[in-house]
């Protein structure tokens, strides 16, 4: 199990002094990129300082000093008990000057780390409240487009209406309907009472001399009744 963790997407943002991109040369001749790795060198140490592990391990390396040179062979031993300890104290205090300032350094990291972050949820706060007011402006165009269209009771209303003008419509279609009907019958026996007056019309047109036509069942060449049966007078 390593001790140092590297935690995975805690990368430095770009600071607003106008530094280029990661890998760009800046004007004190180093690299970004040299940085970057080195704040996340520290940085991870400085993690690695603040976990039970380290603690653990510190604590048992005091435990294994204090003991060998307290109760290890005396030819053997390279800390003097009688001296305090001076190279143990010595190494926890060049351990903790450098461990403030790594310490240091990772809150500022952790602070430009959060500076980002509370900067896009402002951007996304932005974003978001600007989303709600447009859909707000669209529910309410909504709902008076709504208010703009017809209810229930009027769809009804002209509906009636339409029924009633499709009823009327129909009765007077069917009324032209009957007298056009009507006035084709009267055409038609007014032609045929035409042809029946213009028949009798060229018979009463005959000549005048000519002999009437005689009655059904006469004999031919008869005289007419009347004519023989009277006896001349005396």
């Amino acid at each position: 199990m390593s001790l140092f963790k590297k935690s995975p997407g805690l990368d430095a943002p770009l600071a607003t002094g106008g530094r280029g991109p990661r890998g760009a040369v800046d004007s004190g001749g180093g690299t970004r990129g040299s940085s970057e790795r080195f704040g996340r060198w520290t940085e991870s140490i400085a993690r690695g300082m603040g976990t039970p592990w380290f603690l653990l391990i510190l604590t048992l390396i005091c435990l294994a000093w204090l003991a060998w040179n307290s109760y290890g062979p005396e030819e053997l031993r390279f800390d003097s008990a009688a001296l305090g300890f001076t190279a143990l104290t010595l190494i926890l205090s060049l351990q903790a000057s450098y461990a403030a300032p790594m310490i240091l350094l990772a809150q500022n990291r952790q602070d430009d780390r959060d500076r980002v972050q509370m900067e896009q949820d402002r951007q996304r706060a932005e974003r978001n409240l600007a989303d709600t007011e447009f859909l707000a402006r669209e529910v309410v165009a909504l709902r008076l487009a709504l208010q703009e269209l017809p209810d229930r009771e009027m769809l009804r209303t002209e509906l009636k209406q339409l029924l009633a003008e499709l009823e009327a419509t129909r009765e007077e279609l069917s009324d032209d309907r009957e007298t056009a009907a009507l006035r084709a019958a009267d055409a038609v026996e007014a032609a045929h009472g035409g042809g029946s007056g213009t028949g009798s019309d060229a018979g009463s047109g005959s000549d005048p001399g000519a002999a009437p036509a005689p009655a059904r069942g006469a004999v031919p060449g008869s005289a007419p009744a009347g004519e023989g049966d009277a006896e001349p007078k005396p």
